[in-house]
């Protein structure tokens, strides 16, 4: 059973292929992705409209690179996943027009497969796959959460996010920096040659008693701190350029500063989840999971408590085809989606919509008793 993966909703263009034939964990075959970072990088950010033209551009390509990689024929292909939310509406149509239309050429059914979903599940692709139950610490662009995990779209959402992610309090804060885009990697760099107690930056809701997370008032601090060593008026607007009267070294120890601050309160809550839950295995995964302090602390942390830390490998922890690739066999494995009919998506034809709103609550998400 060969699955192919279309990955579209953002600044990534994915494509890879599995095969999820038997009862073990979907194999990866090939993979391909092209990243937009240059294109967006002269804008400071992700402009929606050349990220979807873009992503016209490189589908199909993408996808014979992906199956010369398999030395497959596209006539092999059973099923063909793609990101069907949450992400940029342009986008995402991309994505799901080319899988559809590829479904419909085929005569092959076509899977919509959650975002976040692909991310928890990108794991069971490394060289150390976790095994069910774990608890999953979800840190990938806009979201921060935890929630335990029992099994495909078996999820209970443990804490989250109140305000900004872990991920957009690195981003706005290597923007006042002047760091450029993308900004939460470039902050990391600059973070290993600063002091990291040079800035004693708040750890919002470390002491709070439950697994919610509040990065906003880190990132108005940084704002402070910044305004404060470039000697501007804390009354006075915040520009791309504020940050330029700082030192080199000034702006390495903020970031340093910033750094732990983040990464300290997504230890320590992760921490008191496994605590909470009494699992012995934690899972983490989205594009912070790549950085090298949370692994290193994360990792220090576990070892000390006994437990099991698994991550995606690191080209994986980025968007990419292949956790959709993935999360798409994942669920026909599991007996989530049906592969048994031919006529299209959700067998309402090859007609198809986006989410670019899709909260992982409609996949069945529930809260522990007692919560919010």
């Amino acid at each position: 059973m060969l699955i192919l993966g279309i990955e579209s909703s953002c600044d990534e263009t994915g494509v890879a292929l599995v095969d999820a034939s038997g009862g073990h964990t979907p194999r990866l075959l090939g993979d391909a992705l092209h990243s937009q970072i240059e294109m967006h990088r002269a804008y400071g950010g992700v402009v929606p409209e050349l990220a979807s033209r873009d992503h016209i551009r490189r589908v199909l390509p993408l996808t014979d690179a992906v199956l010369a990689q398999a030395g497959l024929p596209l006539s092999a292909v059973d099923a063909v996943a793609y990101t069907r939310g949450p992400g940029l509406a342009g986008a995402l149509l991309v994505g799901s027009g080319v899988a559809c239309a590829l479904g419909f050429a085929l005569g092959k059914p076509v899977i919509g497969v959650h975002h976040l979903e692909g991310h928890l599940l990108s794991p069971f692709l490394s060289a150390d796959p976790p095994e069910f139950p774990f608890v999953a610490l979800l840190v990938s662009g806009g979201h921060s959460q935890l929630m335990r995990v029992d099994g495909v779209g078996r999820y209970t959402l443990l804490g989250e996010t109140i305000d900004d992610a872990a991920g957009e309090a690195f981003d706005k804060s290597a923007k006042l920096l002047g760091l450029g885009y993308p900004g939460g990697p470039a902050l990391a760099r600059l973070a290993q040659q600063g002091d990291a107690q040079a800035f004693k930056f708040p750890r919002p809701l470390l002491h709070s008693g439950d697994l919610d997370f509040s990065f906003a008032g880190l990132k108005t601090a940084v704002l402070t701190q910044v305004k404060r060593l470039a000697h501007a008026s804390l009354d006075g607007p915040a520009t791309l350029h504020l940050a330029d009267p700082l030192t080199p070294q000034q702006k390495a120890d903020v970031a340093a500063s910033v750094q732990a601050a983040i990464v300290e309160v997504l230890v320590k809550k992760s921490m008191a989840a496994v605590r909470q839950t009494g699992l012995r295995r934690l899972v983490v995964a989205g594009g912070v999971g790549a950085n090298t302090l949370l692994r290193e602390q994360l990792g220090a942390a576990c070892a000390k408590a006994g437990v099991r830390v698994h991550y995606p490998e690191l080209h994986l922890c980025t968007d990419n085809g292949a956790m959709i690739a993935l999360a798409g066999g994942m669920r026909v494995q599991a007996g989530l989606v049906r592969l048994d009919w031919a006529d299209g998506a959700e067998g309402n034809g090859y007609s198809f919509d986006v989410k670019p709103r899709w909260p992982l609550s409609d996949l069945g998400l529930s809260e522990p008793a007692g919560a919010r």
